[in-house]
This record gives C-alpha cells, sequence and structure tokens, in this order.
C-alpha cells in the first residue's frame, strides 16, 4: 500500500528548467527556474554508452546540441527506431560520457525562442550528479526546499539495448541521500512507462504516472483506472487537455472530472506543460504581438488552480510564481 503523499500548495516543477529562458536541461536553465520560483528541477533522463545518465530531452540529439557541427562525429549519424518511431541523427547511447561533455546545448526551438538561441554553445550537457549537486547547493542558498524530478526517458528502449535506466538513478539517489522516507531535497521520479516506476519503487520516494491524451491512455482516466494506477504511483502527470479541455472558440472549457477522481483515489495531479507564448496558449489567450511573445498565461494558470491541482510543469516558473501567488492571494 502506498502512503498518503498530498502536501498543502501548490509545487511548481521546472519543466526541463527555466527552458522558455535558456536551452532546456542545461545547469544555466536549472538554476534559472529555482531562482524564478521554481520548486523542483525536472530532468528528462537518458543514457550514454558506458552507462551513466545525462539530462536529454530525447535520447536522439542532433537537435539539442552542436553535435551536428562536430566532425568528429559524422560517422556517428544513424537511423534508429525508438517505441515505434523511427529518428535520424545522433544518440546518446554510441557516446561515452567523456564524449558526451565535449558537446555543447543548443535550443530546440529557434523559432519560437530566438532568445534563447543566443545562449548556444554556453552549456555542457550535464550529468545527473551535477544536477543533484546544483539542488543541494540551490537549497541551501535559497533557504528553500529545491528538489529535483527526474524522468526515466524511454526506458523500455534503453533495456533492450542494455542500458537499464533505473539501476544507475537508484543508485545516484542512494549515494547523494535521495532514497527513502526523507531525502535531502524532495524527490518525485516520474515515467510514462508503469514497468519502470514499479522498478522504482525499491527507493520509497513518490512515483508518477505520466498520460497523454492519445487514446490508450483514456482507460487510466477514469475512476477504475486512477484506482489502478495508484496501486503503484502516489501521483499523475496528465496532459493538460485531460484536465482543462480547449473548447471550440479557441479558450477554455470547463475542467473534467479527473483532478476531482485522481484525488478520491488518493493521487497527486500534476499536469503538462504550461507556456506563456502565444504560439502555445489557447488561441483566446493570445496577445497580438506574433507567435514568440506572451499572452495570457495568467489565464491559464488560474484555470489550473482552481480546478484543484497539486502542481504545474512549466517552461516559465517565474510566470508559474507570480500566478499561483496572485491565486492563493485572492484565495
Amino acid at each position: 500500500m502506498r502512503r498518503n503523499t498530498k502536501e498543502p500548495g501548490i509545487k511548481i516543477i521546472s519543466h526541463r528548467g527555466a527552458s522558455g529562458h535558456r536551452p532546456e536541461h542545461t545547469l544555466g536553465s536549472y538554476e534559472l527556474g529555482a531562482r524564478h520560483g521554481g520548486d523542483f528541477i525536472e530532468i528528462d533522463l537518458v543514457a550514454t554508452s558506458d552507462g551513466h545518465l545525462v539530462a536529454r530531452h530525447e535520447p536522439e540529439i542532433g537537435g539539442t546540441t552542436d553535435v551536428a557541427d562536430r566532425p568528429e562525429f559524422a560517422d556517428r549519424r544513424t537511423t534508429r527506431t525508438i517505441d515505434g518511431r523511427e529518428y535520424t541523427g545522433w544518440f546518446t547511447q554510441d557516446f561515452t560520457l567523456a564524449e558526451i561533455k565535449t558537446l555543447r546545448a543548443t535550443e530546440r526551438i529557434p523559432d519560437v525562442r530566438p532568445d534563447n538561441a543566443a545562449h548556444d554553445g554556453s552549456y555542457e550537457i550535464p550529468a545527473l550528479p551535477e544536477i543533484i549537486g546544483l539542488a543541494e547547493r540551490l537549497t541551501a542558498e535559497l533557504g528553500r526546499p529545491i528538489g529535483v524530478y527526474p524522468e526515466t526517458k524511454h526506458p523500455a528502449y534503453h533495456a533492450s539495448i542494455g542500458l537499464e535506466l533505473e539501476p544507475p538513478l537508484i543508485a545516484a539517489l542512494r549515494e547523494h541521500g535521495l532514497a527513502g522516507e526523507e531525502p535531502k531535497v524532495p524527490v518525485f521520479l516520474q515515467s510514462f512507462e508503469s514497468d519502470s516506476l514499479k522498478k522504482l519503487a525499491e527507493t520509497g520516494l513518490p512515483l508518477v504516472y505520466l498520460m497523454g491524451t492519445e487514446e490508450h491512455w483514456r482507460p487510466f482516466t477514469t475512476p477504475e483506472g486512477l484506482a489502478e494506477v495508484a496501486g503503484f504511483a502516489h501521483a499523475i502527470g496528465p496532459a493538460k487537455d485531460l484536465v482543462v479541455p480547449r473548447d471550440g472558440d479557441g479558450g477554455l472549457d470547463e475542467p473534467t472530472a479527473l483532478v476531482d477522481d485522481a484525488h478520491e483515489a488518493g493521487l497527486l495531479v500534476h499536469p503538462y506543460t504550461f507556456r506563456s507564448e502565444n504560439h502555445f496558449l489557447p488561441e483566446a489567450l493570445r496577445s497580438g504581438a506574433g507567435p514568440t511573445a506572451f499572452g495570457g498565461f495568467a489565464a491559464e494558470y488560474d484555470a489550473f488552480f482552481a480546478a484543484g491541482v497539486d502542481g504545474v510543469f512549466t517552461d516559465h516558473s517565474r510566470h508559474a510564481f507570480l500566478a499561483r501567488e496572485i491565486f492563493l492571494g485572492e484565495g
């Protein structure tokens, strides 16, 4: 039987750090997210050829590093199928940690975030111990807990190539005093794959089952499905539309029953992903300044806070922090 992890307040989960302001999954992005009010550093973990865990959105790193411009790695370009989808590029499984450390991060969506691209080349690719160390340092400096929120990315695929993600993640958490009932900094562990969460259960840490909008997730959004999820997880991380869908006029519709049903099952709810640019917002909340400008993001946060969510994944931690302050002040 899992323990109850219900906590007061709304947690701000800095999605890949302050990825609306710096290239994602860099120490600079993670630090800025915390300094902007984030409670957790959210980390996507993939494996190197020698079994180290590094932070990248996907195993394919052609779009988030300068590897394509590095002639010494030109012969590493290949095509692989991951979870049924074909990718062409460069993959962390073909690089040692030492080789990964020679690369530099680049902005993944420069058309939407051109200011981030100005930081291309400024940051290394961080390994998990560095990120944990950063969280510990910021916790001490800021005088409030800065937690870590790692995700195992494509864990079944990694296992199929002999690079299981769970054992090195568990080892790192234990080494840094982050496993068990009282970790040195707060920790949530997340995955789209329930088998991965079950492997991580031995840590004694709260587990988050991520859910997309695809049809195969629908059974898990019902009361019966949520009761099943509660047997192996402590929280759900649903796509935003599963909580507050968009209506036919480009605005936000009424909330679904998901938050109430999840709470009834004893699960926390941390929806993803909040982004402030017009490009990502519902049409009715966009400003008239173009896709890269900020729109009416506060109204979106307000709708989800009112729906009773326990936390939010956000690319703009400062915006979430300010929206939370206003919401709680009004409450």
